[in-house]
């Protein structure tokens, strides 16, 4: 028997059905019966196209992280003032994060799981992050006095780490401080400002 040929409009509906019910029930409540509801198919036919629900999550999730991962990449890249750099960083990935808020937890499980792999899939295996243009920027303006002394690598993690955290533990934190999505969300619209007022604040001369 051959089978049905795929039809792209319908694999498309099937993973802007998917989003939708990751971003609603997270990955872990999720069930390809919501999925088939929400695309208006029947369960058979999903299964037809995606095997699985881990398949349609990384299906979903490493496009928006081939997509999301060079925007960084160019910031890192550009000619703007560390200060400026530093503003475009936050802004870019919390803004993105909260459009796509289980990506941190996809990008950590795909880099636990197989980092040469995951890196891969996303870059290619000839084109890799280029933080070094940012770290060589950072050590130049300690040597002109234009901030004070720190280490590259240290900002960066910081940086990193400032703007990733709340995604990673919004569970225990909208839990314990009683934040609903909407509180949730306009904590993060705050930080776009926040972490690099604080960065900058503690480095500047």
């Amino acid at each position: 028997m051959v089978k049905p040929k795929k039809d792209q409009s319908t694999e498309e509906k099937i993973l802007a059905a998917a989003k939708h019910v990751f971003m609603k029930k997270g990955m872990a409540g999720a069930r390809m019966q919501d999925i088939a509801d929400e695309a208006g198919i029947n369960k058979a036919l999903l299964h037809y196209y995606f095997r699985s629900k881990d398949k349609l999550f990384e299906n979903i999730f490493l496009v928006q992280a081939k997509k999301f991962f060079p925007k960084i990449d160019m910031i890192f890249q550009s000619d703007l003032p560390l200060f400026e750099k530093i503003e475009h960083f936050a802004d870019e990935y919390i803004t993105e994060i909260l459009e796509n808020p289980y990506l941190p937890w996809f990008i950590m499980n795909e880099i636990n799981r197989d980092p040469d792999k995951f890196l891969n899939k996303v870059w290619g295996k000839d084109n890799f992050p280029k933080p070094g243009k940012f770290l060589e920027q950072i050590e130049r303006e300690v040597k002109k006095g234009t901030i004070k002394r720190i280490s590259p690598l240290h900002l960066l993690m910081n940086l990193l780490s400032l703007t990733i955290f709340p995604f990673i533990a919004k569970p225990m934190i909208s839990r314990n401080l009683k934040l609903d999505e909407l509180q949730f969300r306009e904590a993060m619209e705050q930080r776009k400002k926040e972490i690099p007022k604080f960065i900058i604040d503690s480095i500047k001369k």
